[in-house]
This record gives C-alpha cells, structure tokens and sequence, in this order.
C-alpha cells in the first residue's frame, strides 16, 4: 500500500475509474445478449429496438476507450447482420 498522501488518493481514483468503466462495460455486454437472445426467440421487432439501444452502448464504451473502435464495428456489424436475417 502506498505511503504518500498523493499516491493514496491515486489508488482510490483508479479504483473508482475502475468500477465505473467496468460498470459501462456490463451494460454493454448485457445489452448485446439481448439482442442475441431476442434473435433465437425470434422476436423481430423487440430484436430491432434492443439492437438500437445496444448500438448505443457500444458507442458509449468505444468513446471512453473502454473498447477499441474496430472491435465496437465489429460488435454492431454482427448484431445488425442476426436482425436483418431475422426480418428477411
């Protein structure tokens, strides 16, 4: 454990940061496994409704740097590819 008042008060910030970033990263996660699951229910209009609020939340993450941005494409691209073969 750190000693100095300065380096005291950094652990505490990056614990803090830690918590919120993983808490920003868990919604995202639970909100593509909505989508998925609304996807193998079958569930096309629900699945296009959870897929914009997830497109949202991958956004969110890959603006703080919480998920880099070729990842967050990657993500969006597969969940839009399930519901548009789920409508057609």
């Amino acid at each position: 454990m750190a000693n100095i008042k300065s380096a005291i008060k950094r652990v505490r910030l990056n614990a803090d940061a830690r918590e919120h970033n993983q808490s920003i990263k868990t919604d995202m996660r639970s909100h593509i496994k909505k989508v998925e699951s609304l996807v193998a229910n079958k569930d096309a209009d629900n699945a296009k409704q959870a897929l914009n609020t997830a497109v949202q939340k991958i956004d969110k993450a890959v603006q703080k740097g919480l998920v880099h941005q070729n990842k967050g494409n990657r993500q969006k691209s597969r969940l839009s590819k399930l519901v548009n073969e789920l409508s057609a």
